[in-house]
């Protein structure tokens, strides 16, 4: 579950997927691209009542001799152009919107594709896209740091996707064959294991005690340049991406780049608080947004590879929201803060526990559900078979819930819609009942389906052919019921609008 509100810029999503240090790759890189060391700035005198004090800056050049030499150069060989290769999914965000998926031009319209970051072998006649047959053999680079002193390693899972064989090397200039542990796709962490012992190691730390504006550092292998330290400050705390995984990442703005991944990132007491992942660009390489993955989710990842071989994710079983302002004034809230649930699957941890659409999920376990994406993010630090406490929002009032999360094993989304002929309202909306084969066909109870829609619905954007579900959460059964809801708001009104296989609130201003 996430959602992202980066408004009206098309924006790259770039795994970093190491990039290896080819003589083409050498070529073209230049003094401008050339990785930023630590930048370290002077102490600042600050002038206090009664005195002056100093501000301390973090000693990077002790965290980075002290720990350097835990982090590791990661080399992978594949087949058939997996090795070293990254989804880029490039995409317009309008408006944060269900996680699920949500109507064009509101929700994330993803079109996948896919880079060479290795260098192909057998790039000759008849190879495919990117030069690179099917059957030839690829290479690629990243990073990844040592947390026990007998050789387990944690990097990301793109890192080692389609290897068929990982080599480690060491500061001191070792290299162990590697097996992979395990690799979990959805939280982009993978777990390698070196035979050796007394290895150096680092420190993990807690994201918890982690702040907005506090250094960090980060040591990797960008374009394969070993040990490469960059610093910058953490921007925020669980941020939601649109990629399919379930992390509520590190926003910084450490400089990171293809090789950067896997690697770790260190708060200023020298413990590890993150693995480097991804990056915002146009470019695909750095442009200020670089997020890494919690080190207490990777952390918890870790422990079920090693102990089982394999990772199993906790669900609720809902599609959610961000709360804006409009709907915050329609729902009563004193604030636009919470997950909205937009539907509920049925037979899923959310629908026994009798979670509604139009629900507001504002804590979790008594931990404050700020925005949207930071439900996903505590959901996936918990295991399958987890009770959970929910505090929601409902009809203006608040309410206790528990939900105990099943296992993300299975999907479950049937929808679907039809028209035909008519009634009218202050929304500007003409409506007639479902008729009971397109009830059954959308997969609901009731509803009203959407002939015509102007004035505010439309420039809203409800479209006909819609099926309008409830007003304000009060089921939309006819039109009387659906004038009444409208006559008790004030500056607007959340419709719950079906479309196709998905469903969304959609804010209608009526002031």
């Amino acid at each position: 579950m996430k959602v992202a509100a980066f408004k009206n810029s098309r924006l790259v999503v770039a795994l970093l997927a190491a990039g290896v240090v080819g003589g083409a790759g050498i070529g073209a890189f230049n003094a401008m691209h050339s990785p930023a060391t630590a930048a370290v700035p002077t102490a600042v005198a600050a002038a206090a009542t009664g005195g002056a004090t100093s501000m301390t800056v973090p000693d990077f050049t002790q965290i980075t001799e002290r720990f350097g030499p835990a982090v590791v150069n990661i080399s992978v060989t594949g087949s058939g152009g997996s090795a070293g290769e990254s989804p880029l999914a490039q995409g317009e965000r309008n408006d944060g919107e269900g996680e699920e998926g949500g109507f064009p031009g509101e929700g994330i319209p993803e079109f996948f594709r896919r880079f060479q970051q290795g260098q192909g072998q057998g790039q000759r006649p008849g190879a495919g896209p990117g030069g690179a047959r099917p059957d030839a053999l690829t290479r690629g680079q990243g990073s990844g740091f040592i947390v026990s002193k007998d050789g387990v390693i944690l990097t990301n899972a793109h890192v080692v996707r389609g290897a068929m064989e990982v080599t480690v090397k060491l500061t001191d200039r070792r290299e162990f064959r590697a097996k992979v542990l395990g690799a979990d796709p959805k939280t982009d962490v993978a777990v390698l294991k070196i035979e050796a012992s007394n290895l150096p190691v680092v420190t993990l730390g807690k994201v918890s005690s982690l702040k907005a504006g506090e250094w960090v550092l980060a040591i990797g292998s960008p374009f394969g340049f070993e040990n490469t330290v960059t610093a910058g400050v953490v921007s925020a705390k669980g941020r939601s991406l649109p990629d399919d995984s379930a992390v509520g990442f590190i926003q910084t703005d450490v400089a990171v780049n293809p090789g950067n991944s896997g690697g770790p990132l260190f708060n200023t007491r020298g413990e590890v608080v993150g693995i480097n992942s991804q990056i915002y660009s146009r470019s695909g390489g750095y442009q200020g947004l670089s997020f890494a993955i919690p080190i207490d989710l990777a952390e918890k990842i870790k422990n079920q590879i090693v102990a089982t071989g394999k990772v199993e994710h906790a669900r609720l079983g809902v599609a959610i929201q961000e709360v804006n302002q409009a709907f915050a004034d329609s729902f009563k809230l004193d604030k636009p803060e919470g997950a909205l649930v937009s539907s509920v699957e049925k037979g899923t941890p959310a629908d026994k526990a009798g979670l509604m659409p139009g629900d507001v999920i504002r804590k979790l376990n008594g931990q404050p559900i700020v925005s949207s994406g930071d439900l996903p993010a505590l959901i996936g630090l918990a295991t399958p078979g987890d009770t959970v406490k929910l505090e929601i929002w409902r009809q203006g009032a608040s309410r206790e819930l528990t939900a105990q999360l099943a296992n993300a094993n299975d999907k479950s989304a049937q929808v679907a819609r039809k028209p035909d002929a008519p009634s009218q309202g202050k929304l500007g909306l003409s409506l007639r009942p479902l008729q009971p084969e397109e009830k059954q066909g959308a997969g609901v109870d009731g509803g009203m389906v959407v002939q015509q829609a102007s004035g505010p619905s439309a420039l809203a954007g409800v479209q006909p052919g819609d099926v309008l579900i409830s007003v304000n959460g009060i089921p939309a059964i006819d039109i009387d019921q659906i004038r009444g809801a409208v006559a008790k708001a004030d500056k607007s009104v959340a419709l719950l609008i079906q479309r196709g296989r998905n469903k969304i609130f959609v804010p209608v201003n009526i002031g």
